[in-house]
């Protein structure tokens, strides 16, 4: 094996991870929420770019108003995890880049001025970004439930405002009874990668 992370934790990440379905009622606390981000803010992305905001949606009236806008199989789901988290692109992340980029400040009008760029780069990078978040949350000894079946229109006006593009809904906590489905095949690395 040429990996040098230690097998346990490929299994925890990678290998064992799974989408949870069901979660036990064990709460996930803000100082878990803390960790996982403290450790996944590293992950790179474009110009250092850190697009993603992320919405806890913690209490029962708060709760209520995002089930409604899940599709119908995602919403026992998200009404019963311990925390779900809305994941979305914020298109004015270039006001951040002078703070973020401070040996090229001005990447944020040379590149981002226009909003469809600041658009297109926010999607990939915030897109990046949950995916490290998702990673984080397995980091934690946590499962993540991530879901796009969604009302994007409802759930932005709901929760966000037009600066800011859902790209997910995530349930977080300890995976509860029967929380997996079978494991789905994957493509082998003959099948993706091609040497030129």
């Amino acid at each position: 094996m040429s990996l040098v992370l230690d097998p346990a934790a490929q299994d925890l990440l990678f290998r064992e991870a799974r989408t949870a379905n069901t979660f036990t009622d064990e709460p996930v606390t803000e100082e878990q929420v803390q960790a996982i981000y403290d450790l996944v803010k590293y992950g790179p992305t474009a110009f250092n770019q850190s697009p993603l905001r992320i919405t806890l949606v913690r209490s029962t009236e708060a709760r209520e108003r995002l089930v409604k806008h899940m599709a119908e199989g995602n919403q026992p789901k998200t009404a019963t995890a311990p925390l779900v988290a809305i994941l979305a692109a914020d298109n004015e992340f270039h006001e951040e880049l002078p703070h973020l980029l401070p040996h090229f400040p001005q990447a944020k009008d040379l590149f981002f001025a226009e909003r469809p760029a600041r658009e297109g780069a926010a999607s990939l990078n915030a897109a990046l970004q949950a995916a490290y978040f998702i990673i984080g949350i397995r980091a934690a000894g946590l499962a993540a439930g991530p879901m796009t079946g969604l009302d994007f229109a409802g759930v932005q006006k709901e929760f966000l405002d037009d600066d800011h593009t859902p790209l997910m809904v995530i349930n977080i906590g300890k995976p509860g009874e029967d929380a997996w489905f079978p494991r789905s095949p994957r493509l082998e690395a003959d099948q993706v990668i091609t040497t030129v």
